[in-house]
């Protein structure tokens, strides 16, 4: 059997780790700061938030070019020669690279592209719930597999609260009368992904730790999430206490596996910092 690779993009947020150890390709996005364009991945967070800081502005994103996904297809047929690649993408209702990915695609043979409506640890994991099956079959039909991946797509759930309005202000995400009252008030915006498109679903008042408890507390008595896996996203900012009491909750709530996923540059342009998500498939 010709072996199968999967493939994806850096606004997954997949830990290298994880990509390494699974052979998993992860393709670049773009942040664009001061008039130079760089790699997501390449520029550290906290240059982005020190830009910030400075300008009281953002820098923009902007997808994987159509050259770059066919050069980045290549390489892996390149590096894995008769492979059959499967490309699990970032989704098409928040950015153009899906639809990139797809034009780049017409030249190649046994290469599928799956979008996964979803963003960072949303999309990772539907990446890693195709590598665990892979990982348990790895002679599994290449249709099969692709057919138990989308059925998933629709139970990846994403949750995250911004740590602060202002990137989200920034960004024109949010009136300034909306910030002003947010502000003044604490409140907090909880984004979640609806039909792949980012959606701002309920708020929350306070500070980040009891936020954070009643999102994780929402999460789980509005989603029926696998205790096999649960993942928590956080950018640069949020605090060690707050890691610890949501692995307690997690611990509490019999979840076999946790795993922490720093919001890149990509993500973390919107977010800002001392962000907190979670992400997990529903059983």
């Amino acid at each position: 059997m010709r072996r199968i690779i999967l493939s994806t993009e850096s606004g997954a947020d997949l830990p290298k780790i994880l990509a390494d150890k699974h052979d998993v390709q992860v393709v670049p996005m773009h942040v664009i700061m001061e008039g130079q364009d760089y790699l997501d991945g390449h520029l550290p967070v906290k240059e982005i938030f020190d830009y910030h800081d400075r300008t009281k502005t953002i820098p923009s994103t902007s997808a994987t070019n159509v050259h770059e996904y066919h050069e980045f297809f290549t390489k892996i047929r390149k590096d894995f020669p008769d492979s059959i690649i499967i490309h699990i993408g970032y989704t098409s209702k928040a950015s153009a690279s899906f639809q990139n990915a797809l034009i780049a695609a017409e030249d190649f043979k046994d290469l599928y592209l799956i979008d996964a409506l979803n963003v960072t640890g949303g999309l990772t994991a539907v990446v890693i719930y195709a590598v665990n099956l892979l990982e348990k079959d790895p002679m599994i039909d290449p249709t099969h597999l692709i057919e138990k991946i989308e059925s998933k797509i629709p139970k990846s759930r994403l949750a995250f609260v911004p740590g602060s309005l202002d990137f989200l202000r920034a960004g024109g995400r949010v009136s300034n009368v909306a910030y002003l009252g947010g502000a003044l008030l604490k409140i907090k915006p909880c984004i979640e992904l609806v039909e792949g498109k980012l959606v701002s679903t309920k708020k929350y008042r306070g500070n980040m730790s009891t936020v954070a408890e009643k999102l994780m507390r929402d999460y789980l008595n509005q989603y029926n999430i696998d205790r096999q896996q649960i993942y928590f996203i956080y950018s640069i900012g949020l605090s060690e206490s707050i890691k610890q009491r949501m692995n307690e909750i997690a611990n509490e709530n019999d979840f076999e596996n946790i795993i922490w996923i720093q919001a890149g540059a990509m993500i973390s342009t919107h977010s800002g910092p001392g962000g907190f998500g979670i992400a997990g498939i529903e059983a």
